[in-house]
């Protein structure tokens, strides 16, 4: 690459902001900018939240002698939006009116486009969205499940699973567009998904129970078992929802979600955490196992990440398992600050053109 391209990753949280200065794939400043949970009171909405984690973030930049004159992009993690084609998108109005009121799910997140914005306007260069977690490319056939009335989503982690694949294939010297890939992305939720030439087809959902449990996620559930759990009078609907999105997995059997901590119990001679722990992992195999049937096999690697594949034993339990289907890789951690500067790069470059944000959902629902 002949020039030198300087952009701006944010990502919002729940209570900070991470942000990250990169020049071209070189982070050069990073920071997690925490907020002042009383200060977060006096807003109503999310998105009234903007100028004060603005001004947080430039007095971080501040006292870090950090300046964003000349950056070229600023690359938000933001979402809100309707299901939508995986890719790199140009922050437009539409865009921008779905992230403020939070269209399709109120998070964070949605302040991503918004600072984006707010910052290229600022200080030039142009606003992007990169891979959001609305990405939609199911399958009509991957949507289907046994009740007529509800649809299989695809809520997984498009924009880490998006930048190792992307990571995969320049290390192989070939496109992610001609690569069939089976990616698991573990940490606080587990998710497994088929990726076809580009195209994430077909996923695990990590919202709605499905898939593999993981630290706080309870995974696929034996449904009638859940259903006469919601009648028994013991939960509400709310105890029921947390326990499967939020306190379920490892935190329901073992109170912890900590994955060193239950290997800690184990080595102690805690067999129950031992089991659990194991049945965690053999649960991710089993449906890297599915997800290559998906694509019928024909598997060029398979790629482990997240924050739980920095453990090289988790990382060798699962391969004993899969590594008969197609080789393994591991790109350990969470690369979504990377991915974010990656994508506005390819833009940058002209090797990718931006997309975008229409509106209207990729997928409007089974002909009845």
């Amino acid at each position: 690459m002949n020039r030198k391209y300087k952009v701006f990753a944010i990502n919002p949280g729940s209570t900070s902001t991470k942000v990250a200065l990169f020049e071209n794939d070189v982070e050069v400043f990073s920071a997690n900018v925490f907020h002042d949970a009383e200060e977060f009171k006096k807003f109503e909405e999310i998105s009234d939240q903007l100028p004060y984690r603005k001004a947080t973030i430039l007095e971080e930049l501040a006292k870090a002698g950090v300046s964003l004159e000349g950056t070229d992009a600023f690359a938000g993690r933001s979402g809100g939006f309707v299901g939508l084609a995986g890719g790199t998108y140009a922050v437009n109005d539409t865009m921008l009116h779905h992230g403020r009121i939070g269209f399709t799910v109120k998070h964070p997140a949605n302040l991503g486009c918004q600072l984006a914005r707010e910052f290229a306007s600022e200080y030039g260069g142009v606003a992007l969205v990169v891979n959001p977690p609305d990405v939609d490319e199911f399958e009509p056939i991957a949507r289907v499940c046994g009740f007529a009335d509800v649809e299989r989503e695809s809520k997984g982690h498009p924009l880490n699973q998006k930048e190792v694949a992307q990571r995969y294939a320049a290390e192989v010297g070939k496109r992610y567009e001609d690569l069939n890939l089976v990616v698991s992305h573990m940490g606080g939720g587990v998710s497994v998904t088929a990726h076809r030439k580009g195209r994430m087809v077909d996923s695990t959902d990590v919202i709605n129970g499905d898939g593999p449990m993981a630290p706080t996620r309870a995974g696929a559930l034996p449904a009638t078992a859940v259903v006469k759990l919601c009648f028994s009078g013991k939960f509400t609907e709310r105890e029921m929802y947390n326990r499967i999105t939020k306190n379920g997995g490892l935190t329901d059997h073992l109170e912890t979600a900590d994955v060193r901590e239950v290997r800690e119990r184990a080595a102690k001679g805690d067999a129950y955490a031992g089991l659990v722990f194991d049945a965690m992992l053999y649960q991710v195999a089993k449906y890297i196992g599915a997800y290559a049937a998906v694509l019928k096999g024909e598997v060029d690697a398979i790629l482990l990440t997240g924050g739980i594949a920095q453990d090289p034993e988790v990382v060798e339990r699962i391969t004993e398992r899969v590594r008969f289907i197609a080789p393994v890789r591991v790109y350990p951690g969470e690369l979504e600050m990377e991915a974010l500067a990656a994508g506005a790069i390819r833009v940058l470059s002209g090797r990718e053109e931006a997309k975008t944000y229409t509106g209207v959902p990729v997928w409007g629902g089974f002909p009845k």
